[in-house]
C-alpha cells in the first residue's frame, strides 16, 4: 500500500470527525503521539514503539487531510531527487 493509499484510508475512516475537530486539535493530538513514540522508544517496549509510530502516522495524515497537503507528493517533490541540499542518495552533506 502506497503512503497515498493509507493517507486515502485514513480519510475513509476519519476525515469526517478530524473535520469537526479541527487542523489545530488535529496537530496538538499529532504531537502528542510523538510524545508517545518518544516515550516507548526511551522504556525499550519494542511492541509499543510500533504501536505509537503507527498511531504518530495516522495523525499526521490526518492532520494533510484537513489542511489539504497530499504527503506522498509533498515527500516526493522535497526528497524525490535525493537530499534537498546536496542533491545526493545518499546525502553526502557534512554532518550536524
Amino acid at each position: 500500500m502506497s503512503l497515498k493509499e493509507i493517507q486515502k484510508l485514513m480519510a475513509e475512516i476519519y476525515l469526517e470527525r478530524d473535520r469537526a475537530r479541527g487542523a489545530e486539535k488535529t496537530l496538538i493530538w499529532m504531537l502528542s503521539e510523538a510524545g508517545e513514540v518518544a516515550d516507548a522508544f526511551l522504556k525499550g517496549d519494542g511492541d509499543s514503539l510500533r504501536s505509537e509510530a503507527a498511531d504518530l502516522l495516522a495523525w499526521l495524515l490526518s492532520f494533510c487531510n484537513v489542511v489539504g497537503i497530499d504527503l506522498e507528493e509533498a515527500i516526493l517533490a522535497k526528497y524525490g531527487s535525493g537530499c534537498p541540499d546536496c542533491g545526493s542518495k545518499p546525502c553526502r552533506c557534512p554532518p550536524r
